[in-house]
C-alpha cells in the first residue's frame, strides 16, 4: 500500500511543515505495512533545477524513511486544479491508498481539489492516523481550531488527509538517513480547464522569515496605537533574529497587512517565544498562538485576558518598555 504525500519546497529543501505531513503519512503506510512516496511539483519557470529529479531534498526524505519521490509538471507555477489533477493521476498510477498534505494554504487548497476530482472525502486537520482496514482508518484531528481533539474514522477508497500544523513532530526514521531515493518524473494529463486559475508571479518577502516557521514571533495589538508604532516592533523582531505577527484588529484597521495576522483566522504559530505587545488576548487569537513555548505579555492591563496564559508579564507602557528593551539589546549586543 502507498500512501502519496505532497511536499512543499522552502528554498533548496522541503518546508517544515511538509516534513511533519511526511512524519504522519509514514505512520499512516507503516500500520498497513505500505511505503511512502513524496510528491514534489515542477516549476519550468524557475531557474537552475527545480524541474529535474536533482532538485528533490534526498537526505531528508531518506532521514525520514521515505526512499520514493515524484517530480510532477502541471503547469507553470502554482495551480490547485492541475496539481489535484496530477496527484489523482499518480494515485491511479501507484494505485495509491491515501494522500497527505500538510494544512497549509496551497496543502489544503490542492486537495480540496483532489476530493473533489476523485469524489473521495477530505480529513482536514490531522494528528494521527492509522489504517485498521483496507479503506478505512483511524483518525485524530483538531477542532475549534486546536482547543479540543476529536476521534475520527475515515472509510474511503482513497484517503485524503491534511495534517495541522505544528502539531505533528518530525520522526527521523531508524536506519534510514544513508538510504537511496529513487526520484522519477511523471508527467500527467492536464487540460486547459485545470490551468485556469494559476499564480502568474511570486515575490519574496522582505523579511526572509515565515511566520508559521519563525522561533521569535513579536505581536502587536490595538495598544500599538497605530501604523507608526510598528517600527519599534519591527526593529525588535529583527535584532531577536524573529518576525513581526499582529492580532485582527490591527488587519482590520488598515495597519498591517493580514499575511501577519496571528489567529484563527490568520496563522497559527509555535515559537520560542511570542513577545505579544499591547495585545488583550481574545479567544480567537489565543487559539494560533498557544503552542508558543513561552508567552511574554507587554500590557498596561494587569487584568487583560493575556495575562492568564504569559509565562511573563509586564505590566507598563509598551511605548517605553519596548525602546527600552530595543536599547539594552544593543548595549549588549556592542559589548560582546
Amino acid at each position: 500500500m502507498t500512501v502519496l504525500c505532497l511536499v512543499e519546497r522552502d528554498g533548496d529543501g522541503a518546508a517544515d511543515a511538509s516534513l511533519r505531513a511526511l512524519s504522519l503519512a509514514r505512520e499512516l503506510a507503516t500500520s498497513a505495512g505500505g511505503d511512502v512516496a513524496a510528491v514534489f511539483f515542477a516549476d519550468p519557470r524557475t531557474s537552475g533545477d527545480n524541474g529535474s529529479p536533482a532538485s528533490v531534498p534526498a537526505r531528508e526524505l531518506a532521514a525520514l524513511g521515505v526512499a520514493e519521490a515524484y517530480v510532477v509538471t502541471a503547469g507553470s507555477g502554482y495551480a490547485p486544479a492541475a496539481w489535484a489533477r496530477g496527484l489523482a493521476e499518480l494515485a491511479v498510477t501507484r494505485a495509491a491508498a491515501a494522500v497527505v498534505a500538510a494544512a497549509t494554504d496551497r496543502g489544503s487548497e490542492v486537495l480540496a481539489h483532489l476530493g473533489a476530482i476523485t469524489g473521495q472525502p477530505v480529513a482536514a486537520g490531522c494528528t494521527s492516523a492509522r489504517w485498521v482496514a483496507p479503506g478505512y482508518c483511524e483518525l485524530v484531528r483538531q477542532r475549534w481550531a486546536g482547543s479540543l481533539l476529536e476521534d475520527a474514522a475515515l472509510e474511503a477508497t482513497l484517503a485524503l488527509v491534511t495534517v495541522a500544523a505544528d502539531a505533528v513532530p518530525v520522526q527521523l526514521a531508524e536506519g534510514a538517513a544513508a538510504a537511496d531515493v529513487k526520484v522519477q518524473e511523471f508527467q500527467p494529463e492536464i487540460a486547459d480547464a485545470d490551468l485556469r486559475v494559476h499564480a502568474v508571479e511570486s515575490a519574496e518577502r522582505s523579511t526572509g522569515i515565515s511566520l508559521a516557521t519563525a522561533r521569535v514571533v513579536v505581536g502587536g495589538g490595538r495598544g500599538v496605537g497605530g501604523p507608526e508604532g510598528f517600527e519599534v516592533l519591527e526593529e525588535l523582531a529583527g535584532l531577536l533574529g524573529g518576525t513581526l505577527g499582529v492580532s485582527r484588529v490591527v488587519t482590520s484597521q488598515g495597519w498591517r497587512p493580514h499575511r501577519q495576522q496571528v489567529g484563527q483566522t490568520g496563522t497559527r504559530i509555535s515559537p520560542e517565544l511570542y513577545l505579544a505587545c499591547g495585545i488583550s488576548g481574545a479567544i480567537q487569537h489565543m487559539a494560533g498562538c498557544l503552542s508558543a513555548k513561552h508567552i511574554v505579555a507587554v500590557n498596561t492591563d494587569p487584568d487583560a485576558p493575556i495575562i492568564a496564559h504569559a509565562d511573563y508579564a509586564v505590566i507598563g507602557d509598551l511605548s517605553h518598555v519596548i525602546p527600552a528593551l530595543v536599547a539594552a539589546i544593543r548595549e549588549r549586543a556592542g559589548a560582546a
